[in-house]
C-alpha cells in the first residue's frame, strides 16, 4: 500500500502572508455590517414559534391538574429529570393523580419527549428561556410552581370523522 505524502508548501504558504490578508479582509467586511447585539434585559429576544423552553404542567378549565400520574413522562425522560409520586383521587372522575411532581431543571435537556408522550396533554414545553436560581434547590420545580408557570389549557372537543 502506497502512502500519500503531503505536497511541499509554496513560498506564499510558508510566509503566511496570503492567510493573514484573507483574515483581515474578512474582518473588514464584518466591521461595517449592522450589529445584531441585544441590550438584554431591556430588549428581549423574540422567541420563534417552534421554540421549546422549559416543560410546565397545565390545569383544566375547572382548576384540576390534567396529569393522571401515568409515569410515561418520567419513564421516557433521557436524563431522568422528572419524578412523580402518585395518589388516589376518590372525589374525581380519574383514578389517580400526582401527589408530587418535580422536574429537576438542572438535568432537563428540553428535548420535548415528555410533551410528546403525555396522553392527557398535561405537560407542555413553554416559551420560557430565562432559568436562574441562587441555589440548586430553587431549580427543582415542584408541582405548584409548574402549574403556576403552565396556567390553564381549555379542553378541545375532538371530533372523529369516519370516512
Amino acid at each position: 500500500m502506497l502512502v500519500q505524502r503531503p505536497r511541499a508548501l509554496t513560498l506564499g504558504e510558508r510566509i503566511y502572508l496570503p492567510g493573514i490578508l484573507k483574515g483581515m479582509w474578512l474582518t473588514l467586511r464584518h466591521m461595517f455590517r449592522p450589529k445584531v447585539t441585544l441590550r438584554y434585559p431591556e430588549e428581549k429576544w423574540q422567541v420563534p414559534e417552534y421554540y421549546r423552553g422549559i416543560p410546565v404542567l397545565v390545569s383544566d378549565q375547572d382548576g384540576r391538574t390534567k396529569c393522571v400520574a401515568c409515569f410515561l413522562c418520567q419513564w421516557v425522560c433521557p436524563p431522568r429529570a422528572i419524578t412523580i409520586k402518585a395518589q388516589e383521587l376518590p372525589s374525581s372522575n380519574v383514578e389517580k393523580g400526582p401527589r408530587e411532581f418535580e422536574i429537576n431543571m438542572l438535568r432537563c435537556i428540553m428535548c420535548g419527549y415528555c410533551e410528546e408522550v403525555c396522553p392527557e396533554e398535561a405537560i407542555f414545553m413553554s416559551k420560557e428561556y430565562e432559568l436562574t436560581g441562587r441555589s440548586r434547590q430553587e431549580l427543582i420545580f415542584d408541582k405548584e410552581k409548574l402549574l403556576r408557570l403552565g396556567g390553564t389549557r381549555f379542553d378541545t372537543i375532538k371530533k372523529w370523522v369516519h370516512k
